[in-house]
Formats: C-alpha cells, structure tokens, sequence
C-alpha cells in the first residue's frame, strides 16, 4: 500500500498553543487601553484573560469596552488592531520542529490556516516554520466564504503539486471544520487532540464532520504514516492507526437520535 504523498497542517492549536497568541493580544490591547482610555493596564488584562477562560470569543473587547463606557466603533477597531497588530512571541509544541524534520523529503509538507492574513503570516514568522513547507496557503478575510469547512483551500493547495486527494492528508484539531472540509475535498484527515487546545473537549457535529484517525501528538508521524484501506465502516468507527505498528481509537461519535418526526 502506498503511502501518502502529501501531509499537510492546519496552523492555530495544531503547531503552537493558540492561548499564547490571545495572550500577548491581550497584553496589547491593555496597553492600548491603558494609553487611550486611562485605564489600568494590568485590570485590563486581567478582566480580558478571565472572559477568555470563560469561553467568551468573538466580542471580547465590545463587551469589555460597553461594561467600562468606552463603547463605539473607534475605539473597537482601535483595540482589536493593537490586538492584531502585536509582535507576537511564540514557540511551537516540542513535537512539531523533530517531526517536521523527520518528515522532509519523504512527502509534501504543507499548511493551509485561515484569519488576518498579516496575522496568520506574524505567526508563521514568530515560529519561523515557514521554510519547514513546501507550500503554505492563507485564505485571509477577503477569501471568508472559502475558509473550512469549504472544500477550496484543500483543492488549491494541490493545484501544481501533481498528488490526488486521495494522496493528502489533512492534520487540524478543530472538528467544527477541519475534517470536514478534508473530506469534502477527497481528503484523509487526522486529528490531534492537544491537552491546552481550545477544541479539545468539542465532538464533531455530525459523523461526516469526524476525522479518520486521531493522535495525541506528533511523535508517531514521523514513522511509515498509510492511507486508510477502503471500507465500508464509519468514518468514526475504531480503526488501524496510519501510523504502522500503533493502534489509536477513536472516541465515538453518536448519530442523532430520531425524534420521531419521520
């Protein structure tokens, strides 16, 4: 059985610990407040990281600005562009720089991320894994009607690559559109499931949306990684590891119940 030929990486969460970015975003936009607005800086951070560990995403700095009479629209995009305009520090997980190089020159090594396209790319460059790919797509605001779950970034990232869907593999930790998307586009997909990963206690929605394996690192890539053989069994049933020699379960997904309504 071949092997794939291509493996490629979702970025946020699956490379780096996305709560270190929040972090210094935060540091940022308490600053910016602490200047602007004549607030206390560390009370900024403070209240911002504590809404963030509530699960609060989204509206974090409308809510924060209403609650201290700061609302409008300047001062919003204001603080979101501290937020995103910071020189973020960040270091990748332990796994990825030993996995990434054990990799190199066996397949195809890329990574598909979508956001602020001069977000994404401080990222990469804070990291600095850029040279660790062969090709990096970034799908940034002006591309959000193509972002996953959408098959597109999938397709183009093959385009001249000359590998068939049926030769990638996609790694992601979001089951809210990484596996999905894959799948869509003809895709493997694996997901990791990291212990500080904001997705990590989410299930995928419905049993297209699950990956076909699941690993709790990057340790195990580095070996012979195989397609999946054809089957007839569910997408989230128990299955071989495409990693040779390992077993890894993946944690069921239960169907919808019918509710009677048919």
């Amino acid at each position: 059985m071949s092997r794939w030929r291509a493996i490629v990486f979702d970025l946020d969460d699956t490379l780096y610990p996305e709560r270190d970015y929040v972090r210094g975003g935060f540091v940022a936009a308490a600053e910016w407040a602490a200047s602007e607005l004549d607030e206390e800086r560390q009370a900024v951070f403070d209240e911002l990281w504590a809404s963030f560990e509530a699960g609060i995403r989204g509206d974090t700095f409308d809510r924060w600005l209403e609650r201290h009479g700061h609302a409008g629209e300047v001062n919003r995009r204001a603080m979101i562009s501290a937020y995103r305009g910071h020189l973020p520090q960040l270091e990748p997980y332990e796994d990825v720089r030993p996995t990434l190089e054990a990799l190199r020159g066996t397949v195809q090594l890329g990574l598909i991320t979508e956001g602020a396209r001069a977000v994404q790319e401080a990222k990469l460059a804070a990291l600095g894994l850029r040279p660790a790919f062969d090709k990096v797509l970034i799908l940034g605001e002006d591309e959000r009607g193509e972002w996953k779950p959408s098959p597109r970034p999938f397709e183009d990232w093959l385009v001249g690559t000359g590998i068939a869907p049926a030769e990638a593999v996609y790694l992601g930790d979001n089951p809210a559109k990484d596996f999905l998307g894959a799948r869509r586009a003809g895709w493997s997909s694996i997901r990791i499931r990291r212990p500080d990963g904001l997705h990590r206690d989410e299930e995928p929605f419905a049993p297209e949306a699950a990956p076909d394996f699941e690993v709790a690192d990057l340790e195990s890539l580095a070996a012979s990684l195989q397609p999946p053989a054809a089957s007839n069994q569910s997408p989230i049933a128990n299955r071989q590891s495409p990693v040779s020699g390992e077993k890894q379960i993946l944690r069921p997904l239960a169907r919808p119940q019918d509710d009677g309504s048919t």
